[in-house]
């Protein structure tokens, strides 16, 4: 029982992780299913390409939105401090 108590912990103090997640998924997957739906709805292939292409943009953009805290860029400074010593 205390096993399912932390692992409901876990998950709670993780949830804002788990709906970045979410959100992430549902736009790498925006344009495949408004493609989908544009299909269904007899729309020529240019306007469900167009559409679908648009779609990713926006999401790949607010993916990078979403991730680009994650992503950290080190200094040249930093890198060159880092090597010095390594090798002889």
């Amino acid at each position: 029982m205390s096993g399912l108590k932390t692992g409901l912990g876990y998950i709670k103090d993780s949830f804002s992780q788990i709906l970045k997640g979410f959100i992430l998924f549902v736009l790498a997957t925006s344009g495949l299913g408004i493609a989908v739906l544009l299909r269904e709805s007899d729309f020529n292939g240019s306007t469900i390409a167009a559409t679908g292409i648009i779609l990713e943009v926006i999401g790949l953009i607010l993916s990078y939105i979403l991730l680009r805290k994650y992503v950290t860029i080190e200094e040249e400074e930093d890198k060159k401090r880092k090597g010095k010593g390594k090798f002889k």
